[in-house]
């Protein structure tokens, strides 16, 4: 079986693959995209070499649909835009070309290349030494050893339907094994958000992480903090939106990584209330798979919502805050500082920081006027508060979930369709009047959208 090299080093001479034949592999070509095939078949009939490569190849292999088709070739980016002149050339780090298909359709091609960091020095603990340039071209098992998990490195060629493996990840596939490819100390210190990748592959298949690469994440999670905050972002709320946020988070938080990206939870997983905050925690990424499950997408503000709540409750015992008055005026304005605080290493937009306040401030208002089980529903004073809305819909989400009779039943599709419809602008926007205000909601104009990231 070919293997990576255990020192982190390109091999001097190329490694011989491991062919898996059409008869040995469940891959068919009537599960690949059609407009990926035309490219394939474009190439080879232009005299190029090229594979349908990376994360199409692992998910077609495990019997899964992939979201996108990519493509390796030995074709360089000019002779691909003369080859597809529905193209054009993207990237800044490494020369990709998008060839465009009728409806939208889009094929990302790249030509085969390798890492620089293979031959250079040092242990890459610095600003500097991470994500070094990446712009020599290479030859396909070079191609393959620069990835970065043997899973992602498998290669599909449609003259014989094969499966080309130079590192191993066809056995780690049948295995269930997530491993990185070559040294993973030397791989995490060139780009820590590998280790993220490491954890989202591992939940999303229910696959284990290899040991050394377990161990070198543990070493090298506090790298994170190196990298751009709106690299860590996106992959970050990619993993909550990707419906294994749930086992995303058990394994971060077993590896260190989930308080280096949340640092906020430190205290509360590591102290004698851990397992409690860790319960709730975990309940609430469980709502989120469930809702993203039934093929709905949660806006950012809930998923912040039901990810922070834990949090609320242990940091400022927020089922015991005040519900009128001044103090309750107060209780919000401090509960929203503590979200601007806390959210900063996420870059998270005010809009948002907003709403996810306001959802938590008014959520023991809700408990509280719910206990009360007046006959006629909710009161109508808080039918008239601009948050309504948003709030109701938050309050039975979390209740909904609670009084299902099993753990992972479905989650009423009604509800799901209204809380997944935009947030009221009118709640983040207006600001409540203090005189005669009966709860703790609180909002303040802001410009944008109410659900976008801050933009950069």
């Amino acid at each position: 079986m070919p293997a990576a090299p255990e020192n982190g080093c390109l091999p001097v001479v190329d490694p011989v693959p491991r062919i898996i034949p059409r008869s040995e592999h469940a891959i068919s070509r009537k599960n690949i995209d059609r407009e990926a095939l035309k490219v394939l078949y474009r190439l080879r009939d232009a005299g190029h070499t090229a594979y349908l490569v990376g994360g199409g190849v692992r998910d077609l292999y495990l019997g899964k649909t992939p979201k996108d088709f990519d493509i390796s070739t030995d074709a360089r980016p000019g002779q691909l835009r003369k080859i597809f002149r529905n193209s054009r050339l993207i990237g800044r780090r490494f020369r990709l070309v998008q060839v465009f298909f009728p409806g939208g359709k889009i094929i990302e091609v790249s030509t085969f290349r390798r890492r620089n960091e293979y031959d250079e020095a040092g242990n890459g603990d610095s600003r500097e030494a991470v994500l070094a340039a990446d712009n020599t071209f290479g030859n396909p098992a070079e191609d393959a050893f620069r990835r970065d998990l043997t899973i992602n490195a498998l290669f599909y060629e449609i003259e014989n339907f094969s499966i080309i493996d130079y590192t191993g990840g066809v056995d780690d596939l049948n295995r269930g094994i997530i491993r990185m490819i070559g040294d993973p100390d030397r791989r995490f210190a060139r780009d820590p958000v590998r280790m993220l990748r490491v954890i989202r592959h591992a939940a999303r298949n229910n696959f284990m992480v290899e040991e050394k690469t377990w161990l070198a994440m543990a070493r090298h999670c506090q790298e994170l903090t190196l990298c751009p905050v709106s690299r860590i972002r996106d992959e970050f709320f990619r993993d909550l939106h990707g419906s294994a946020s749930q086992p995303w988070a058990r394994l971060a938080m077993d590896s260190g990584i989930f308080v280096v990206l949340l640092p906020f939870y430190k205290k509360y997983l590591l102290d004698d209330a851990a397992d409690t905050t860790r319960v709730r925690l975990l309940a609430n990424l469980g709502i989120i798979d469930r809702i993203h499950g039934q093929g709905a997408l949660l806006p950012d503000h809930l998923l912040l919502a039901l990810l922070l709540l834990p949090w609320a409750k242990a940091e400022l015992n927020l089922a015991a805050a005040p519900q009128k008055g001044p103090q309750a005026h107060q209780f919000s304005r401090l509960l929203r500082a503590r979200i601007d605080e806390i959210l900063v290493p996420l870059n998270i937009s005010r809009a948002v920081k907003e709403v996810v306040a306001l959802l938590l401030a008014n959520l023991p208002l809700f408990e509280q006027e719910d206990r009360k089980g007046s006959e006629g529903g909710w009161p109508k004073w808080l039918k008239k508060k601009s948050y309504f809305k948003d709030c109701e819909r938050f309050y039975r989400l979390l209740h909904e979930v609670d009084r299902s009779p099993q753990p992972l039943a479905p989650i009423d599709p009604e509800l799901v369709n209204e809380i997944t419809r935009p947030a009221s602008r009118k709640s983040a926007k207006r600001r409540p009047s203090h005189r005669g205000s009966r709860g703790p909601a609180f909002a303040s104009n802001s410009g944008g959208g109410i659900f976008g990231l801050k933009k950069r």
